[in-house]
């Protein structure tokens, strides 16, 4: 089976030929993940990049104290664990399957060979990087001067642009989170996430179906919670 269209939807491959990337695709590994399995714990020694091609991986940061915080949701055609394979440092976080998840792996020996022999894709990779660092100095900003409100609204309207869809009554349908996931990607806690899930519910920016799927009504309104 050929994973090179797969591959042309990653960002740092997206500059690749197709030949290169059938060739490629013929180095990787398929694994699959059950919910909540661990892909990889902080502190392990990093040997390969995953791309994942099925479900949802959570990248978290976890404390002694069994605190949690979820710095991204990484879903198909998007590839995690890139910083280790470079620096050759331990993880830095926490890789954890959000559903059961199919994974294809890129061992860190053939991924280094790759770069090597293809300085635009380490161009293309140094912009993913980039993103990353700009994601975790958001994190920062928003604990240190965003309230839980403000948290909340970022992180449904970054839900939304990233994997949002036409609700079947109008509106954004976002992929669903539970209160505690939301709770550890906001960095407050599950009472402050259910508090102004609530408040937006009543101001009409937010609907939740039964099995607790939200859609976003108002994003123009929701949007100011953060400007």
């Amino acid at each position: 089976m050929s994973f090179a269209p797969l591959l042309a939807q990653i960002p740092m491959f997206e500059r690749v030929g197709r030949e290169e990337l059938e060739q490629l695709s013929g180095l990787l590994q398929q694994k699959r993940y059950n919910k909540g399995e661990v892909i990889f714990h902080q502190g392990d020694v990093g040997t390969a990049l995953f791309i994942v091609r099925k479900g949802e991986v959570a990248i978290r940061l976890s404390s002694a104290e069994g605190r949690e915080v979820i710095l991204s949701l990484v879903s198909r055609g998007y590839a995690f664990g890139e910083l280790a394979l470079l620096d050759g440092e331990p993880r830095s976080t926490d890789a954890v399957a959000r559903e059961e998840t199919d994974l294809l792996k890129l061992q860190r020996e053939d991924f280094q060979r790759f770069l090597s022999e293809r300085p635009q894709v380490a161009m293309d990779l140094l912009a993913v990087l980039s993103r990353m660092v700009r994601r975790v100095t958001q994190h920062v900003h928003d604990a240190a001067f965003l309230d839980a409100r403000a948290r909340l609204a970022r992180v449904l309207l970054e839900r939304a642009q990233a994997q949002g869809q036409p609700g079947p009554h109008g509106g954004i349908l976002i992929p669903k989170l539970t209160q505690a996931e939301l709770a550890n990607l906001c960095g407050v806690t599950r009472e402050s996430v259910n508090k102004w899930l609530s408040f937006y519910k009543r101001e009409g920016l937010l609907t939740s179906d039964k099995g607790g799927q939200l859609t976003i009504v108002d994003i123009e309104r929701l949007r100011r919670d953060v400007d």
